[in-house]
């Protein structure tokens, strides 16, 4: 059956044929194939066919594009006329040219032809090597990203082998490892990861170094058996190539004519990095320069700057002073030859045949002479003086040690060699704030919950004494002298120890900005690693509150809901912890231990994926007489204590010796939480072989965070005995005091999106058995989110107070510069989620607006919403960039910061990093729409 619509292309209507398919393949969308597969309508070849027979049919080249790279301009065909062509932009190479040119012409010739094109072909020999140079240098570049090896899956040879990056065509499976760079654009099928996630880098296209979390395809992360390319058989349909890195549509049809939808997240762009995933595989859909890294990527273009454009300007002017002047010279001679025509000139030039010129004639001649003569006007060394200065120019910012970067062991590297100069004539600089004026390691400063404010003092005395040992230590490094060579850095480290000796305040540097910036260096891949970041001093108000709570849960009964014994003032304090410990998508990774599910007391094992499954599966899951007791609880939490994960620990003396100064307690009192042993605690203490096996496990603890604002609520949270241990796909397990390890059911992820300025997780709590819906988001929208309140009722009154007080503590924390965020909850019942989810499954199955139908099932959820708190978190200002923008604002530059804070922050960020003076007058502009 599937040879005859092949015969009847053949000899039926063959131009119809071909005029359908190029239809067809002009359309929106792509299909894929696996190249393990032979093409449509051609049998598989016979086990004894020869190998590069059977190359020959597997899969069909599908699309012209492989991946090899090119960003080079130039070929050895196309060198000469394109770089003359591009170097004939400039006015002076055509006018010399034409001067030498002319010189050619033996009536009017003044200097000899052959040395007179010398000092012109020198110019262009001197612009073309260096332009073949810096095409060179890129051709070196793409031959080493050519170059690259990868696993792809060979048929032959059932198994992967090693190939070159440019051997990789659309429909090859290939298999990535961790910390391998991705080379092409591809469909994730498969991770070793037990949930089907990938981690990845997109540093090498956005700059950001936030992990961000791709999934496998929906059907295949439920494999029970490793993935095998050899029996992948589905279609993949998907859009055309585009430069769109937010989205990506298609779907995955396979041969029972299931679809499967495919998104953003089942992708792996070119040029991104494996992270904290053993090993991934996936097949190729964008190869070559039709991957969205590449399509992003305009490609090499000849670059001029604004001196050579006002020099083309000043050769016009002096062509036409030169032309003047000529003609002028040619009118005087026409009408001395005119007047004086029987006398014979001196300086005449006779016909062939012995005549005297015309009038006419000898002005012409007299007008090429003088051109020639006076085309000093505009010097022909002046462009090979500059091609040297760009040289020079270029060699000196190489060598400038004050561009050089220590930590890294970078210097400057100047890749457009034409513009150099330009970097003097630059009069507006924009930038954003977040990682380029701050360094985008978020810090918690300070909170405020059920109305009360904690200011965490003791918090930002610590900051405050990092902050002095990063100043101490600037002045401690010696500057000036010559370029540091690479073993440098271990040798100016070695000072930094030494100078430490010396000094009881040098002691306490540990965790400062230079030690996090080496400490990150080291671990490019974890959220933070400096206790600065990690060591969140407790405020003791709210550390009381969180005693008192742990008390009121202590006495409770086992057969009693724990959560009922709390005061509404104590419960929200209690779901504040519990928001900032599992409202985000913080990963929790362990060398020593892979992350794997936990037996949990709930029936449902995962989220429902269809609406059958939802009807089949969906019921109100009671607690077991196995898992339901406080005892068995707290068992459960002893039993585990060898293998599980718990609080933070301040690791380093340095920050215990802090603690000891703050609180007037002995460094060996400070519990492994950040706090005062001797205060309550959500449980009972430790014994000092337990704490020192918690803070061993500590230290191997690694948070893995999109956001930086995430790790840092995660890490305030485990300061107050609330650690996040374990998150899988499906759940999340917390480890609290007297309660052990709870494992609350995650039912839905609502991602953050910078329309609705939010995210949000549905889960079953564990001890509740409710359905609650934890919203994390910008206050000035989580605000107009909650639960109206009556003024009828002391209970409304009492909750428009707390707004109306946390609302204050917001604007108070805007002004101070913190970023805020709004804390909040929903309890839904069973038929609230019930039908929530059903509309809900439908806008994920759909493939047609299926944003639009996500965010409206968001919109639904995230309403009447109960106010928990909301928190400031710190992001401080880089080294030097005060003063950096106050020498460019000296230097009449403009600078112009773009930020998403609040307007008050913005202000107040703008007069410490002196882009705004106090005695400048500030003038807002607010418009209601667009």
């Amino acid at each position: 059956m599937e040879r005859e619509p092949a015969a009847a292309e053949e000899s039926g209507s063959p131009g119809r044929r071909r005029r359908r398919r190029r239809r067809r393949g002009d359309g929106r969308t792509r299909v894929v194939r696996s190249n393990l597969l032979p093409p449509p309508g051609v049998e598989d070849p016979a086990a004894g066919a020869a190998k590069g027979a059977r190359r020959r049919r597997r899969g069909g080249a599908q699309h012209l594009a492989d991946n090899r790279l090119k960003t080079t301009k130039y070929t050895l065909l196309s060198f000469l006329p394109k770089n003359l062509f591009e170097q004939f932009h400039r006015l002076a190479n055509v006018y010399f040219v034409f001067i030498a040119l002319l010189n050619f012409v033996p009536a009017v010739n003044a200097f000899q032809p052959g040395l007179a094109l010398a000092p012109v072909l020198f110019i262009l020999a001197v612009t073309a090597f260096k332009d073949l140079w810096e095409d060179y240098s890129r051709h070196r570049s793409d031959h080493e990203i050519n170059h690259l090896g990868c696993l792809v899956f060979s048929r032959e040879e059932k198994q992967y082998v090693n190939r070159f990056w440019k051997e990789i065509r659309v429909g090859d499976f290939v298999r990535l490892r961790c910390n391998e760079i991705i080379p092409a654009d591809i469909l994730l099928l498969s991770s070793s990861d037990p949930d089907g996630l990938c981690h990845i880098e997109t540093a090498n296209l956005d700059g950001e170094t936030n992990l961000k979390r791709r999934q496998v395809v929906r059907g295949f992360s439920e494999l029970v058996t490793e993935f095998n390319p050899l029996t992948f058989t589905s279609v993949i349909e998907c859009e055309k190539p585009n430069n769109d890195l937010t989205r990506f549509r298609g779907c995955i049809i396979h041969d029972n004519g299931k679809k499967a939808g495919l998104y953003k997240e089942n992708l792996l762009l070119r040029g991104c990095t494996i992270r904290n995933t053993e090993a991934v595989v996936g097949i190729v859909i964008y190869a070559g320069h039709e991957t969205k890294a590449l399509l992003n990527n305009s490609g090499p273009r000849y670059k001029r700057s604004q001196l050579e454009r006002q020099m083309n300007c000043d050769v016009l002017w002096c062509v036409l002073l030169l032309v003047f002047m000529s003609l002028f010279s040619a009118v005087g001679h026409g009408l001395w030859v005119r007047r004086y025509q029987e006398k014979k000139s001196l300086f005449d030039v006779p016909e062939s045949d012995g005549s005297s010129l015309s009038p006419v004639t000898a002005a012409v001649y007299s007008f090429l002479t003088m051109i020639i003569v006076l085309q000093v006007l505009i010097p022909i060394s002046l462009y090979v003086s500059i091609e040297i200065v760009k040289v020079c120019q270029v060699y000196f910012i190489h060598q400038d040690v004050e561009l050089y970067d220590e930590e890294t062991d970078s210097q400057l590297q100047c890749r457009a060699l034409n513009i150099t100069e330009d970097l003097g004539q630059i009069q507006y600089i924009f930038s954003d704030k977040t990682g380029t004026l701050t360094e985008n390691k978020m810090v918690f400063r300070r909170c405020t919950v059920s109305g009360i404010e904690y200011s965490h003092d003791a918090n930002a005395q610590r900051l405050a004494r990092y902050q002095e040992a990063d100043s101490e230590e600037e002045e401690a490094v010696p500057r000036g002298g010559s370029l540091p060579q690479r073993g440098s850095i271990g040798s100016h480290q070695s000072f930094r120890v030494v100078h430490r000796t010396q000094s009881t305040k040098s002691h306490r540097r540990t965790g400062s900005r230079a030690e996090a910036k080496r400490a990150s260096m080291l671990s490019k891949h974890t959220a933070f690693s400096s206790p600065m970041e990690k060591d969140i001093t407790p405020d003791p108000k709210l550390l009381e509150k969180v005693s008192e709570c742990d008390r009121c849960l202590a006495t409770a009964r086992p057969q009693e809901r724990p959560l009922a014994h709390l005061s509404p003032e104590l419960s929200d304090v209690f779901d504040f912890f519990i928001a900032l410990t599992i409202c985000n998508t913080v990963v929790v990774t362990s060398p020593d231990q892979p992350r794997q599910k936990v037996r949990v007391r709930f029936e449902v094992k995962s989220p429902v994926k269809t609406i059958e499954d939802f009807l089949r599966r969906f019921s109100p899951s009671r607690l077991t007489s196995g898992c339901s007791s406080i005892g068995s609880l707290t068992a459960n939490k002893a039993t585990h204590k060898s293998g599980s994960n718990f609080l933070s620990t301040l690791s380093n003396d340095s920050t215990l010796f802090k603690l000891e100064e703050r609180l007037g307690q002995p460094a060996a009192a400070i519990a492994s939480n950040g706090y005062s042993s001797g205060a309550a605690s959500w449980g009972p203490e430790h014994t000092a072989q337990e704490q020192k096996l918690q803070r061993e496990q500590e230290q191997e603890l690694r948070y893995e965070a999109e956001s930086p604002d995430e790790a840092a609520l995660v890490y305030a949270a485990r300061a107050y005995n609330c650690a996040l241990v374990d998150r899988l796909h499906d759940q999340v397990s917390v480890e609290l005091p007297h309660l052990g390890r709870l494992t609350f059911e995650l039912l839905h992820t609502l991602g953050f999106d910078s329309i609705r300025k939010r995210m949000s997780v549905v889960i079953r709590h564990p001890l509740t058995d409710e359905i609650n819906v934890y919203t994390k988001g910008a206050d000035s929208v989580v605000m107009d989110l909650l639960l109206p309140c009556s003024s009828d009722d002391a209970r409304g009154r009492h909750q428009k107070k707390i707004r109306s007080k946390t609302q204050n503590y917001l604007n108070l924390y805007a002004v101070e510069g913190l970023r805020t965020l709004c804390i909040a909850k929903r309890v839904l019942s069973e038929e609230e989620y019930a039908c929530w989810l059903q509309s809900h499954l439908e806008a994920e199955s759909s493939l047609d607006n299926r944003e639009e139908l996500l965010f409206q099932s968001a919109i639904r959820l995230e309403t009447n919403l109960h106010l928990l708190g909301a928190t400031g978190i710190e992001d401080r200002l880089q080294d030097g960039v005060p003063e950096t923008i106050a020498k460019l604002r000296q230097a009449g530059l403009q600078i112009w910061v773009l930020t998403g804070d609040k307007q008050e922050t913005a202000i107040n960020i703008a007069y410490a990093c002196k882009l705004l003076d106090h005695d400048e007058e500030v003038i807002t502009l607010n418009a209601e729409s667009q």
